[in-house]
């Protein structure tokens, strides 16, 4: 997304400069924590300081694009794995991806969360990007029979952030258990 005009497509070097700043701050902020100064930001991403200004001219709209990125992400997968696989599947791996960014990505998240105004227009577009495919896998898996009528897309978002809260502190083998004990408590009886 480039800043100065927002409606108008970037051009392709324009669009792997930025893609390319966002991937190298995410590590960046994911090894460093968000106050990285952006100068090594643009050192890493081999662009000069003004290619990163230029598509964000402060540090939280670096931070913003960095958590839409994020949350895009695991949305997405919401509508690539009802691609790939039977619905009550796809349901099953997602919930279990998504208590693996919880436990894998927690400080970033937390940080990143943090950092974007809960009434702002980005976190408004994460949390309607997220509760679409959360809402989109879950009734295909409905309309498969694999799950419970009664099940929600913000319920699947809100077990795999307390199961991923959870796993943060259990071993490999509770987090697959507690998982097992969610998923069957979802199922259609």
């Amino acid at each position: 997304m480039d800043t100065a005009d927002p409606a108008r497509p970037m051009r392709a070097d324009a669009r792997r400069n930025y893609e390319r700043i966002v991937a190298v701050a995410k590590e960046a902020f994911t090894a460093d924590g968000v106050d990285v100064p952006a100068d090594d930001i643009a050192k890493r991403a081999g662009v000069g300081a003004g290619t990163l200004y230029r598509h964000f001219p402060t540090r939280d709209k670096l931070i913003e694009a960095v958590y839409r990125d994020e949350i895009d992400g695991l949305a997405q997968q919401a509508y690539d794995l009802l691609e790939e696989l039977p619905p009550g599947k796809a349901l099953e791996t997602w919930l279990a991806t998504h208590v693996v960014y919880v436990v894998e990505k927690h400080g970033l998240a937390m940080t990143l969360k943090a950092s974007v105004d809960a009434g702002s227009e980005v976190f408004g577009w994460c949390r309607a990007r997220l509760h679409a495919a959360a809402d989109t896998i879950v009734k295909a898996a409905q309309d498969e029979g694999t799950i419970r009528a009664d099940v929600t897309g913000p319920d699947i978002l809100r077990l795999g952030h307390g199961l991923g809260s959870a796993a943060s502190k259990a071993t490999g083998e509770d987090t697959t258990r507690l998982l097992t004990i969610v998923l069957d408590g979802l199922r259609k009886q």
